[in-house]
């Protein structure tokens, strides 16, 4: 029986979900026996323009060129897993959305801007369908290969539902606001095994937001540390600019009803 395609592809990003999944070195080499990966162009130079069953997309979509090239991906591909943050998200792209491209592109590439191809950043889900996301900046190369292992035995994959703050207290980790530091773990994406905090650093929610993050009991952790409204929505600008637009997008739309 024939073995399932897989291929990975980059849009706009530093495709460092692309390079997590070679660091995976002994697990990839079991998955390699189950799946032939016919194009990648991290690891080999062959391509294709055979139908893939899975391909997995790493970056945003933020030129004409990115729009046309993601939608011939999606129609050659069965199932579509856009990986990382930029691909889920948008990640730091998304910042760019804030000015308009002909301002953008002059204050970038001064008078040649007009050369050059650039529009929103959007992340793959808000251009083509998507079956499946991993998130993560970068993203954790133990978690897609679990992914892989269940798309693979035909397993609907599961993402957690919960904090980071679940994970620090699982690891017994001093809370880095106790540190005098600042950290988005309380409405983040668990999955990463609070590996920032954990390292000396802060979540800054490369993962996204949890489906219902219990946004008073961190708006409460806030006040009793001293920050402002203003300074914890430039954290959240770091990652989550798009999503925190999409999700206000969303809820005028129910008010609209």
């Amino acid at each position: 029986m024939a073995k399932p395609t897989a291929a990975v592809f980059s849009f706009t990003c530093c495709e460092g979900c692309s390079l997590s999944i070679l660091e995976n070195e002994n697990e990839l080499l079991d998955i390699l026996n189950f799946v032939d990966f016919v194009e990648w162009r991290e690891a080999m130079s062959e391509k294709t323009t055979d139908t893939i069953d899975i391909a997995f997309v790493d970056g945003s979509i933020s030129t004409h060129h990115d729009v046309k090239k993601i939608k011939q991906v999606r129609e050659r591909c069965k199932m579509l897993v856009a990986i990382g943050a930029c691909a889920t998200n948008t990640c730091v792209n998304s910042l760019k959305n804030r000015y308009g491209m002909s301002e953008l592109k002059e204050m970038v590439y001064g008078e040649a801007g007009a050369n050059f191809d650039t529009i929103p950043a959007r992340p793959l889900h808000a251009v083509v369908p998507v079956d499946f996301e991993i998130p993560g900046c970068p993203m954790q190369g133990e978690e897609f290969i679990r992914i892989v292992q269940a798309l693979l035995i035909g397993k609907a994959p599961r993402l957690p539902n919960y904090p980071v703050c679940v994970e620090c207290k699982r690891k017994e980790n001093v809370c880095v606001y106790d540190k005098g530091m600042f950290c988005m773990g309380p409405v983040t994406r668990a999955g990463c095994d609070a590996d920032c905090p954990s390292y000396g650093a802060w979540c800054e929610g490369c993962r996204g937001f949890v489906d219902h993050p219990n946004e008073n009991a961190h708006w409460e952790v806030l006040k009793e540390y001293g920050l402002t409204v203003e300074e914890v929505m430039q954290r959240f600008d770091i990652f989550c600019t798009y999503e925190l637009e999409e999700r206000k997008a969303k809820a005028d739309q129910q008010e609209r009803k």
